[in-house]
């Protein structure tokens, strides 16, 4: 099991910043990436950015050059994001996938909603 708390959310104006944080604990030895997605309203949810242990990252092509993903330490990554726009509104997830008895699984938390006025 693995339990992912984030934080960092709230409300920005367009063209602000916020920076959210990940944090995981239980059986972070078997993270094999961790990322973000995000669900907007009326929306499916969608990738954001994501991390493997490698180091390699995966940005979905919108949010190229205004968000970056980090990590400092094995259980920990967060989301840089900046020039935010009104249609960045939605509720942020954590993620990992976890390479358990030769299979990935996912893990979600709760959320974290990020609101950007115009």
């Amino acid at each position: 099991q693995v339990q992912l708390v984030e934080s960092g959310g709230g409300l920005v104006q367009a063209g602000g910043s916020l920076r959210l944080s990940c944090a995981a604990s239980g059986s972070v030895f078997s993270i094999a990436a961790m990322g973000w997605y995000r669900q907007a309203p009326g929306k499916q949810r969608e990738l954001v950015a994501a991390v493997n242990w490698g180091g390699n990252t995966n940005y979905a092509d919108s949010l190229k050059g205004r968000f970056t993903i980090s990590r400092d330490s094995a259980n920990t990554v967060h989301l840089q994001m900046n020039s935010l726009k009104p249609e960045d509104t939605a509720v942020y997830y954590c993620n990992t996938k976890n390479l358990l008895n030769g299979a990935l699984r996912d893990y979600w938390g709760r959320g974290t909603q990020v609101t950007v006025s115009s």
